[in-house]
């Protein structure tokens, strides 16, 4: 099992999660986090420290949110680690609370 940073990250990318994370398995894209799942070890550290709720165990995530997991998947493999908290984006504020987001992920390498 591992854990799935969700579509609430997106256009935000908070980093809190990452400096509790003992393993540094958070990839940094141009707008959203992932997890590596290879590298989670589901300690569960990151999940209460995400300030929009974006990160879900795999076996609680919502139906709508399972696309999740697979890009999780597939962006560790090809963003960046992350081994440092850092500001969040400079509009996060505004997209904090906004639903329905999938359309914004910037899918492009770091």
């Amino acid at each position: 099992m591992t854990f799935v940073v969700t579509e609430n990250c997106i256009r935000c990318r908070y980093t809190d999660c990452v400096e509790v994370c003992p393993v540094d398995c958070f990839r940094e894209g141009p707008n959203f986090l992932v997890i590596d799942p290879d590298e989670c070890i589901d300690c569960a550290l990151c999940e209460p420290e995400c300030p929009v709720n974006a990160i879900v165990s795999e076996d609680d995530l919502p139906e709508d949110q399972k696309p999740f997991l697979a890009l999780n998947e597939k962006y560790a493999k090809e963003w960046p680690t992350l081994t440092e908290s850092k500001g969040p984006l400079s509009d996060a504020e505004q997209w904090k609370d906004v639903a329905g987001k999938r359309q914004y992920l910037d899918e492009a390498k770091s």
